[in-house]
């Protein structure tokens, strides 16, 4: 591994003005392109002490050998030779997003004699108009298919528009009214740019004239009684109805705008963008990127420019550009790079209110689905599981592939209210009939997470040993199961029959691999916990969040899984889920204890006699004073219930805070 120190640059040898800087591995390859308003200032942060770089920084610098720069003039110049380098260099750790296709758009070619519809992907052309871009071709056919019957405008290849023109006869569109057969003279060179001005006027957003024009027409033709020609002409209207409900109105007309938003975890983003054109949703695109390095939603923001606007023309870039954040950049310097691309002033912003914030949400929640719907197919597909299965049996060295995993957590804050979760996998899916809560009560000596991971799999795994020693007898009847135990094992999973089923409330049989939440201190605290139980037939491990390193017990090293690989996927899922599953019972146990009462618990004392006993003493420690003679004199309590009441508050001094659940309102 290189050593960062040997190819440090001299602190005099770097420029101070701004630049863009290329790390190389040891066989020349670029791996990291970035870029700096004082180029000094930047590559200094990557040359200090290693401890105080972050993981993936250092993995970086750690496999770099060498590191060069070249100086520029602006920060705007600095951002476009970034934009270049990263897409001719691929380095692999800059973030990169990849549509798997590329988008069509709806294009009009107004530089050509006789302008053409048709659909377009690809570079941008001079002299053609670009509407979309459409996330299938089938919408902008479509679409086409509807307005040709009000803008009859040419959209045959050249070679059949020659041919036609050579043989004197149109196409079939011709005869059919959707082309005005330009090619046969039936409408004039200029009449049919014309025509197709319209076409583009229409899809720009400028509607009202053409629906205005259509229906006047159909009342002048109806009045004429030229029922033929007003049958035509509503057709005709009913073809812009319905044109102008595929793209539904979000933003006032004269709104230009794409509308960006982005959904992540530690190691994937989901990109959604909005196409906003004339005030209409014109096209939207997706996909979702890996997160080579540690970035936040800033710095995802300026690649995600860099790279939809880098490649595009003028007229791809749009008015306004709405962001979830501001790029990590100077504001300025990208808004002046999309400025210059545009040929006039871009917008870049966060919508803070109104209409525009509100469609910003509605992509934010796209986003969002589209990566649990990314994870979900990939932890769907039956190949995917099982070549997960098969790396996880081949990186932990197991003797079999593990078709059980079970997954613990720890949840608290503060260490209060603290909770462990249980989730099960099985054959890659997980398996939630199966899944198990905790309350940690500190039987190890403390709640912080080693020890209470440790109580956990202790009592998890006694209370599998001692479901081994239970004898189940059928009732003769049909129903009810007899079981005989060898004593109770504490815990948060009732043990003996369930009541609904009859059946007994057990744990499942034992997993092939126990995962936990948390590096090496956690699997060594796993590890004596399972030892303690007795149990030697069982894989452990470790998944730390900082690196995603897998830690096996007695291991002073972690395993680490490429990014790739599907082993490494599902034993993220399998964390994830056992931390969303303890968040949701830590959160729910708060709540409680934040509506708790001194009250709580005394028999016989239902919601209306406490509301009475607060009503009549104004608070708990008030009541706390009374004498149980006075505690009986208020309506609905009788000398028993009073002595109970009485006894439960001298046993819990001092009284926690009462809380009126209905107002909210702190009594004590």
């Amino acid at each position: 591994m290189p050593d960062p120190a040997t190819y440090r640059p001299k602190p005099g040898e770097i420029p101070v003005e701004p630049g863009v800087y290329r790390f190389r591995d040891p066989h020349g390859r670029v791996i990291y392109v970035g870029k700096a308003k004082s180029l000094r200032a930047r590559l200094s942060n990557y040359f200090q002490d290693l401890s105080a770089l972050h993981p993936r920084t250092m993995a970086m610098v750690t496999t770099a050998a060498s590191v060069e720069w070249t100086v520029v003039a602006t920060e705007v110049e600095a951002l476009q030779l970034e934009y270049s380098w990263i897409k001719e260099f691929d380095p692999r750790f800059n973030v990169k997003y990849r549509d798997d296709k590329s988008y069509p758009y709806l294009a009009v070619t107004m530089g050509e004699e006789v302008p053409r519809v048709q659909v377009m992907r690809g570079a941008k052309r001079k002299g053609t108009r670009y509407f979309g871009p459409y996330t299938h071709a089938w919408a902008i056919r479509e679409t086409v298919d509807l307005l040709l019957r009000v803008f009859p405008v040419r959209t045959c290849s050249t070679g059949v528009f020659k041919r036609a023109g050579q043989v004197g006869r149109p196409c079939l569109l011709g005869y059919i009214d959707k082309c005005s057969a330009p090619c046969v003279g039936k409408i004039s060179t200029d009449d049919h740019k014309a025509l197709a001005q319209d076409f583009c006027d229409f899809m720009a957003g400028n509607t009202a004239r053409f629906v205005r024009r259509a229906e006047q027409q159909m009342k002048a033709a109806a009045a004429e009684m030229d029922y033929e020609r007003a049958a035509r002409l509503r057709d005709d209207l009913g073809a812009l109805t319905k044109a102008l409900e595929k793209s539904a109105v979000v933003l006032p007309d004269a709104t230009d705008a794409d509308v960006f938003a982005i959904a992540d975890d530690e190691l994937e983003a989901a990109v959604q963008v909005f196409h906003v054109r004339g005030g209409r949703v014109r096209g939207q695109r997706g996909w979702v990127s890996e997160k080579v390095e540690d970035v936040g939603t800033p710095e995802l923001v300026e690649q995600l420019l860099l790279q939809v606007y880098g490649g595009e023309s003028g007229e791809g870039v749009p008015r306004e550009v709405l962001v979830p954040e501001l790029p990590a950049t100077v504001e300025s310097d990208v808004e002046d790079w999309l400025s210059e691309l545009r040929g006039s002033r871009v917008d870049l912003r966060v919508p803070q209110r109104g209409d525009k914030r509100a469609l910003m949400e509605t992509v934010h929640r796209n986003a969002t689905q589209a990566l649990a719907l990314h994870k979900t197919r990939r932890g769907g597909d039956l190949t995917t599981r099982s070549q997960a299965l098969q790396e996880l049996q081949e990186a932990l060295g197991l003797d079999e592939a593990p078709l059980r995993i079970e997954c613990y957590d720890v949840s608290h804050t503060q260490e209060t209210n603290v909770v462990a979760s249980m989730v099960v996998f099985e054959d890659g899916l997980p398996k939630k009939s199966d899944y198990r809560r905790f309350a940690v009560r500190g039987d190890e000596g403390g709640v912080d997470d080693t020890r209470a991971m440790r109580e956990v799999l202790t009592r998890r795994f006694r209370r599998m040993r001692a479901e081994e020693t239970i004898s189940e007898t059928a009732d003769p009847s049909g129903g009810v199961v007899e079981v005989e135990t060898s004593g109770a094992v504490g815990g948060e999973v009732p043990a003996g029959i369930d009541p609904d089923t009859g059946r007994p409330r057990r744990f499942a049989y034992a997993p092939n691999l126990v995962v936990v939440d948390g590096g090496q201190p956690q699997v060594e605290a796993a590890a004596r916990a399972l030892a303690d139980a007795g149990v030697v037939d069982v894989a452990l491990c470790g998944l730390a969040k900082r690196l995603e390193e897998v830690w096996l017990p007695g291991e002073d090293h972690p395993v680490v899984l490429p990014r790739t690989s599907q082993g490494l996927f599902l034993l993220q899922r399998v964390r994830d889920e056992a931390h969303r599953f303890a968040i949701t019972y830590h959160r729910s146990k708060r709540s409680k204890a934040m509506t708790t009462s001194a009250l709580d618990g005394v028999p016989g004392l239902g919601q209306a006699r406490k509301s009475a006993l607060l009503k009549h003493f104004g608070s708990v420690k008030r009541l706390r004073a009374a004498s149980e003679d006075e505690v009986a004199a208020v309506p609905g309590m009788g000398p028993r219930t009073a002595r109970a009441v009485v006894e439960a508050l001298a046993a819990g001094k001092p009284a926690e805070p009462t809380i009126n659940t209905a107002t909210g309102e702190i009594l004590d």
